[in-house]
């Protein structure tokens, strides 16, 4: 039996596991096994810089932390080693763990939450899929910008085909 304040302790860890995972978008659990020093110090780095909690921890303390914040479904995933990544950005998680997924043979997404619903791995690769927000902004601002560049054109080439600017124009 452990002593109270070892208790305690884990009590802390599952209660500030559980803050972070209500406070967050989205997570996503995986299985780091096969990876090395040097790549998860590499994969780490990238989860800061993208403002992502990265953490392993036992899988009951995940399980006993997600349903403290009102998620379940999650037991089929706590299997082996498990880390859990959370953001307050929805796409940041599943974007570096996928990437990083890709490349290295050992490391498997295995299922993951957003808005407090759990998500499989099909899903946190189609979030994976979705451009981030610069490229979001880029593609709405395209698409705003294509009908008046299109309009201008078909406004110049009615100017071209009637020989020169208006009356109004060249004075």
């Amino acid at each position: 039996m452990p002593s109270a304040k070892i208790l305690e302790q884990k009590q802390q860890l599952v209660a500030e596991l559980a803050e972070s995972i209500k406070n967050a978008q989205s997570g996503v659990l995986v299985n780091y096994c096969g990876i090395t020093v040097e790549k998860d110090t590499a994969l780490r780095a990238e989860l800061r810089k993208n403002n992502v909690t990265y953490k392993v921890i036992k899988n009951t303390y995940i399980k006993r932390a997600a349903e403290m914040a009102g998620i379940n479904g999650f037991d089929p995933a706590l299997e082996g080693m498990t880390a859990i990544a959370v953001s307050e950005d929805p796409i940041a998680p599943a974007k570096v763990l996928c990437k990083f997924a890709e490349s290295n043979e050992g490391f498997e997404v295995k299922a993951g939450f957003i808005d407090g619903r759990v998500i499989d791995t099909n899903e946190i690769k189609e979030l994976a899929a979705i451009p981030g927000r610069e490229g979001l902004i880029a593609k709405f601002l395209g698409s705003i910008q294509s009908p008046l560049y299109n309009f201008a054109y078909a406004i110049q080439a009615i100017i071209d085909k009637e020989g020169g600017a208006p009356a109004e124009a060249a004075e």
